[in-house]
């Protein structure tokens, strides 16, 4: 499915995409993005020159029937890994999950603010994608997305042909960077900095606070 639905998918959507040469192509690496639409998740993977894994709601794999079934197959196809939300643990979960991911040398994507933007502005990073880089010693490539909201609006079932734009910045690379720093400030700074790299891909108005996951999301 990953080897068919991205020539796909990029011929339906012909997204405008910008900065390919800046992902390694091979190594552990992490896409770091600004968040707008469900579709993100699969519209990332579709334009990236390498496998992107992402993390899904277990709910997505645990279906029952056709439709579960076809549910299952679409996210296992596309990469992405299951990860219960709803479990008070989840949060570390999701870090070892991704960190045996770039173990294993691969591509793992993130969405530093946590959840979508329903406004369109850039919320604070949470410092987890810094925890990440820095534990497993692998740079970071900025993901600038645009349109995306409108390909698939919150409360949308089935995605929309729009005009989507995707920007990949220089990779970040902190090896060495914060040697000495206390951890938490080495978190803090390496975030910022990556946010900022997302900011001067999008364009967007930075909201400077963390923006919460709703209850119904």
């Amino acid at each position: 499915m990953h080897a068919v639905l991205p020539p796909v998918l990029k011929a339906v959507w012909r997204p405008t995409v910008r900065g390919l040469e800046h992902v390694p192509r091979e190594g552990g690496v992490i896409l770091a993005s600004n968040h707008l639409s469900f579709a993100d998740s699969v519209v990332i993977p579709t334009v990236a020159p390498r496998k992107v894994v992402f993390l899904a709601k277990s709910d997505y794999f645990t279906g029952t029937g056709l439709k579960g079934l076809a549910s299952r197959a679409w996210f296992e196809g596309m990469g992405m890994l299951p990860v219960d939300r709803d479990d008070t643990k989840a949060a570390l979960a999701s870090l070892d999950i991704a960190l045996d991911v770039l173990g294993r040398g691969e591509a793992f994507g993130i969405y530093p603010e946590g959840t979508r933007s329903r406004d369109g502005r850039l919320y604070r990073g949470r410092t987890g994608v810094a925890h990440l880089a820095l534990t497993a010693g692998v740079p970071v490539v900025p993901v600038g997305l645009s349109g995306t909201e409108r390909l698939q609006p919150v409360g949308s079932n089935l995605p929309r042909v729009v005009k989507v734009s995707v920007a990949f910045g220089p990779p970040l690379d902190f090896a060495g960077r914060f040697d000495g720093v206390p951890a938490g400030r080495a978190r803090r700074e390496a975030t910022d900095e990556i946010m900022a790299a997302i900011a001067a891909l999008t364009g967007q108005v930075e909201a400077g606070v963390y923006n919460e996951r709703p209850v119904d999301a």
